[in-house]
């Protein structure tokens, strides 16, 4: 799913072009003869003192011929020979000044070519000779990361230790000498761009989100096109616990971007993820089509940007109580907001409310309440039942009725019946309630069948 760095490669390429120009004009200054000095100790001359105005550490290939191999495998055009060249050339001048140089443009010049396993060789050439080779560490991470996104366990490792040594390589990674400072800031961000993308895929497939996001917020920045970045962002973003909804804004730019670099098939397999996700945060598919629109032409996140959450069980509870008289509530209702009384200030005052509806209507005790139940377990002196509907598809009780008198024949698990009696109390994990003086209801006396006699 990661995408190849083609411009960092011909950033490299780019470089190192500047780095032929640079040797030219010191060798063309280092062949220079002086005016005494004769054509048999031309070669023998030593390069006259840098001036004032030159680096120290400017590079000076004194071989004339190592120069002219350089030269020439730089200018070849072809790249696959261009690659191959500036390999012949490492291989012949193995101290040479310029070798890492020419191993970089061998990287570059493969690239162009479309070999990535000689890319990958390279490149691992290079960091077995310079574990700390900031261009390469960028190279093989990324090609890693890609190999990880489709399952390599290998590759993934390999990814996040070389995002780790690229990361910490890169801060004191110092401007070439035959660098510009434009394409020097231009190939640091595209590094850091890959080390950010690499340290966030490894923290989401650990499963860490919330280093994940911070890892790809700083990969997006510098590369604010990477749908692959922006879409596992929005990934991380929204599995926090709790989930940070600007993850459904970074979902429906990496989608938007997809689709405006011609790549519809991706954009098509990211929204179901992120159409059920704002279902189920939400409550319903509304205004996700909105943020989809808003965000093709938005650059970030909209300040403020938010999604209202569907209610959750404890905000229900309250409502319950802010919109109806606790006394005309069910007593399954009555449950559902009593259970949630620790939840916050407002549940306590709800939970309050119905308790004293509930003590209101027993009037303290002196009458009893008529409840409909199945029967769960019972005993002579005791009966657990279940009361909501849910509690007695699952066969849990929630109450426990105290029987004013022993029964003589207790009901049998699974009926159901009503209860009468005084409820007194409640606990909250698991929820039951308490009800005492329990009685059954008293079976109707059955009507006595008259029997005609004869003749009568």
């Amino acid at each position: 799913m990661n995408r190849f760095p083609a411009a960092l490669v011909l950033a490299l390429a780019m470089a190192s072009s500047a780095l032929g120009s640079a040797l030219h004009s010191q060798t063309t200054q280092q062949q220079q003869p002086s005016p005494a000095t004769t054509p048999a100790t031309q070669q023998q001359t030593q390069p006259s003192s840098p001036s004032s105005e030159q680096p120290t550490n400017q590079k000076v290939i004194k071989d004339p011929n190592e120069y002219n191999a350089y030269i020439a495998a730089l200018n070849t055009q072809d790249p696959a020979q261009r690659a191959a060249a500036m390999e012949a050339f490492a291989a012949k001048y193995p101290q040479s000044i310029v070798l890492m140089d020419s191993l970089e443009q061998a990287m570059a010049a493969y690239q162009l070519a479309g070999n990535q396993a000689k890319v990958e060789e390279i490149a691992k050439r290079v960091l077995s000779m310079d574990p700390n080779n900031v261009r390469a560490l960028a190279i093989v991470t990324a090609i890693d990361r890609g190999l990880a996104t489709n399952g390599n366990a290998a590759a993934l490792q390999e990814a996040c230790t070389d995002a780790q040594k690229g990361t910490q390589a890169l801060g004191s990674w110092q401007r070439p000498r035959e660098m510009s400072e434009v394409d020097y800031e231009k190939l640091r961000s595209q590094m850091a761009d890959i080390f950010y993308g690499a340290s966030g895929f490894c923290a989401l497939q650990a499963k860490d989100y919330a280093t994940a996001r911070s890892s790809y917020q700083k990969a997006v920045q510098l590369d604010p096109a990477n749908w692959q970045d922006m879409y596992q962002l929005a990934i991380a973003s929204l599995e926090m616990k709790p989930p940070d909804v600007t993850g459904f804004w970074y979902g429906a730019k990496a989608i938007n971007l997809a689709q405006a670099q011609h790549n519809s098939a991706a954009g098509q397999s990211m929204t179901p993820y992120f159409t059920a996700r704002y279902k189920n945060f939400h409550g319903g598919p509304d205004g996700w089509e909105q943020i989809v629109a808003s965000a093709a032409t938005e650059p970030a996140p909209p300040q403020g940007f938010t999604v209202k959450a569907v209610p959750t069980a404890q905000e229900l509870a309250c409502k319950a109580v802010q919109e109806n008289d606790p006394a005309q509530l069910s007593f399954a209702d009555w449950e559902f907001i009593l259970q949630y009384r620790d939840a916050s200030p407002c549940n306590k005052q709800a939970a309050d409310k119905v308790w004293a509806a509930i003590q209101e209507k027993e009037k303290n005790g002196e009458a009893k309440l008529k409840i409909p139940v199945k029967v769960i377990s019972a005993s002579r002196d005791s009966i657990e039942a279940a009361v909501t509907d849910d509690n007695q598809k699952a066969n849990k009780a929630d109450i426990r009725i105290q029987m004013a008198k022993p029964l003589v024949k207790p009901p049998a698990a699974g009926m159901t019946t009503d209860i009468i009696g005084v409820i007194s109390d409640y606990q909250l994990s698991p929820f039951m309630f308490t009800m005492k003086q329990g009685e059954l209801p008293t079976a109707k006396p059955a009507v006595p069948r008259r029997v005609r006699r004869k003749g009568k």
